[in-house]
């Protein structure tokens, strides 16, 4: 247990110096080895290969790019359009659009920045010309932003059925009625606020006319996840070829139909997610390694004993494991959280009879409050680049959405039905 002492020491001391995850997580495990041989050096190498040795991790890269595609495409407006006409006149109606328009874009991209940069780019001189609070819009959009890696399909689900060997299907299909919930409470807060600020409607009564040809110059957009979703369900193909399908669908509608894409743009979104990409792999593999050695040293055993020798209630379980995810949230982002804290989590979950899907789509759910909650907070410093406002201030005005957001996953993790309710009304087998 010294030696775990150290190497986490070891770990925390080079993340607060900045050193890439990766490499912390890589240097932390060979001072472990040092201390206590407990493996060697040719097995690690072994696990940092076998853990990128994955057909299903090749999904993560093109969904990125697909977010991409659809952001630079064009669709993002057109989103945010056909969200605009079935709104109307109520009171903070340019707000509701946003959480809506979020959604909307959530199902194309499953990045939760790129919904805040294409939703805020449209959305936020909208609402500040229309009398809102420029910092409250910018706090709504950051926060709404997260609704990106909810709404399948999502990223950081992708990552938790990779490294936990949870159906991604599974994950996306249990993901529609928590995004339904987080997005609703987002709504009814805004609605709250609005009325409590006076901003007062300012959009015109729902014309069936405008709502049809929003929608209909939007159809392309609209489509595109039931294309994925259903190519999924029906078997034509694996979520790693959705992602494939999904990039592809977005290069032709973004060129060819909304003709907004261009080939150096393509170029430039490969040119940018291949570094994204390269970073994220260089965490994977020393994750990888670390979960062969912590399962040598049966450390999901040791916590799963920890947690029940406090009580044996899967409410109170639950409710300590989402307080540390919050936790971890703020520190980290989702995706090197899921990384390497689920499969040590996931024991604990089901060793109380949690479902891995609701456990996982949940997991997502909670590490998204990690988006605007510093001092990672990075759809908070996405919004604060487009506006220029101090990230304090949007963090006051993000709070009452944040709580909005914590009401909602608490719902999400004592309500199963939420999750699994459409899987099971479906006869979906996971």
């Amino acid at each position: 247990m010294a030696g775990m002492g150290t190497m986490f020491l070891i770990i925390a001391g080079l993340l607060a110096i900045g050193v890439p995850i990766g490499v912390s997580l890589a240097i932390g495990m060979l001072a472990l080895i040092s201390i206590n041989p407990i493996m060697s050096l040719q097995y690690v190498a072994q696990s940092l290969y076998s853990g990128l040795d994955s057909f299903t991790l090749i999904a993560i890269p093109f969904f990125m790019m697909a977010g991409s595609i659809m952001e630079v495409g064009g669709l993002s407006k057109r989103l945010v359009r056909a969200a605009n006409s079935v709104v109307g006149n109520v009171t903070g109606n340019l707000g509701l659009v946003t959480v809506l328009s979020c959604m909307f874009f959530g199902a194309v991209s499953g990045s939760a920045m790129a919904t805040v940069a294409a939703i805020g780019g449209v959305m936020l001189p909208e609402m500040v010309r229309n009398g809102y609070d420029k910092v409250y819009a910018t706090a709504l959009v950051a926060v709404a932003g997260s609704l990106g890696i909810i709404v399948p399909p999502s990223s950081p689900m992708v990552v938790f059925g990779v490294t936990n060997n949870v159906s991604i299907g599974a994950l996306f299909l249990g993901g529609f009625g928590p995004a339904a919930v987080v997005g609703g409470l987002l709504m009814i807060m805004n609605y709250v606020m609005c009325k409590r600020l006076g901003y007062k409607g300012t959009g015109g009564k729902i014309n069936i006319k405008n709502v049809l040809v929003c929608f209909k110059d939007a159809i392309w957009a609209l489509i595109m996840p039931l294309i994925i979703l259903g190519g999924i369900y029906s078997g034509i193909f694996t979520a790693t070829e959705a992602a494939v399908v999904s990039c592809t669908y977005g290069i032709i509608v973004g060129r060819y139909i909304y003709k907004e894409l261009n080939f150096k743009k393509l170029w430039e979104i490969f040119m940018e997610n291949v570094s994204f990409m390269g970073g994220l792999l260089f965490t994977f593999a020393p994750i990888a390694a670390m979960g062969a050695l912590f399962a040598l040293l049966k450390v999901p055993i040791l916590i799963t004993n920890m947690f029940l020798s406090i009580t044996d209630s899967p409410s109170l379980i639950f409710l300590m494991i989402f307080g540390l995810l919050i936790i971890i949230g703020m520190l980290m982002q989702s995706t090197p959280a899921i990384l390497l804290f689920s499969p040590i989590l996931m024991p604990v979950a089901t060793a109380v009879g949690i479902n891995p899907v609701h456990f996982g789509v949940f997991m997502v759910v909670a590490l998204g409050l990690g988006f605007v909650t510093p001092p990672v907070a990075m759809n908070l410093f996405v919004a604060q680049s487009m506006t220029g406002i101090n990230i304090v201030y949007i963090t006051k005005k993000a709070w009452p959405f944040i709580w909005a957001m914590i009401a909602a996953a608490l719902i999400i993790m004592y309500v199963p039905g939420i999750t699994l309710g459409l899987l099971n009304i479906l006869g979906f087998v996971y």
